[in-house]
């Protein structure tokens, strides 16, 4: 008889198209070996070539559902993706300085793959800064983290200012994403408020990385939730992600970027 699985949550948006979102999410979870529960932020109609339209749930609704988790199940770890609007981004706020929430790890999702800002009528960046203090990883990537402080991130020493920057405000860790950079390595900048950590993994070329930042955080949370510290939880996410992009690497699944396969790499015995 197996012991009961530790639980982790994800705050996030549905994908229509399923590789990215909350379904990124609860296969990485499930990978990962913890339950995943679920508070859906808003709805949206995507696939691989991007997001056509998207619908927003009242913070109300999303504080019943976390209401309802977090007053029935034991959740050691949670993480979020998009929260859609500032009201939900405030909300969860309110939450983590009242000592309500598990330790998280928050995914800034404000800027789509195309480069554009998903939010450009609402202070959502603005509201996600306060919500940093509460945070146990922050985890942007380049558009994000330089949307966040104002700052052009060409380089390893920019992505660590960055992320210097951004500790202060309150999170444990804070890693800049480095994959968009294209360099022979993916290379992520972590910052502790102690030391720089370079999280290094081989360059996969492929157009199959739609929910990569999802299935990063979610792994960390996964990690979290069984027990890890947050920075030794990051480099097995990251080893994770990479065996994930590996492989989807040469799936066809649909006509733009298609997703990961995270239940295969669990299953993958090869560290990368």
């Amino acid at each position: 008889m197996s012991s009961t699985p530790k639980v982790a949550l994800t705050i996030a948006g549905s994908d229509s198209g399923g590789g990215a979102g909350l379904a990124a999410d609860l296969r990485t979870f499930c990978a990962l070996g913890v339950f995943g529960t679920l508070v859906v932020t808003a709805v949206t109609a995507q696939n691989t070539l991007g997001v056509r339209d998207f619908f927003a749930i009242s913070p109300a609704m999303v504080a019943a559902q976390l209401d309802a988790v977090l007053s029935d199940m034991d959740v050691r770890a949670a993480k979020t993706g998009m929260l859609a609007t500032s009201g939900i981004v405030k909300l969860l706020a309110a939450r983590g300085a009242a000592g309500e929430l598990p330790p998280l790890v928050i995914d800034p999702v404000l800027v789509s793959s195309s480069g554009k800002a998903m939010f450009p009528d609402d202070d959502v960046a603005g509201a996600y800064r306060s919500l940093f203090a509460h945070a146990a990883v922050v985890t942007p990537n380049l558009p994000e983290a330089a949307l966040l402080t104002g700052r052009e991130l060409g380089d390893l020493a920019a992505m660590e200012t960055a992320a210097r920057e951004l500790h202060a405000l309150g999170p444990q860790l804070v890693i800049v994403k480095g994959g968009r950079r294209r360099d022979a390595e993916a290379v992520d900048v972590a910052y502790d408020g102690r030391c720089v950590t370079l999280l290094r993994a081989r360059w996969v070329d492929t157009a199959n990385v739609h929910g990569t930042g999802c299935t990063f955080s979610a792994a960390i949370a996964a990690n979290l939730a069984l027990g890890l510290e947050p920075l030794e939880a990051a480099f097995e996410a990251k080893r994770f992600v990479t065996r994930a992009i590996l492989g989807g690497s040469q799936w066809k699944l649909g006509a733009g970027h298609g997703p990961l396969d995270q239940l295969g790499a669990a299953a993958q015995a090869t560290t990368v």
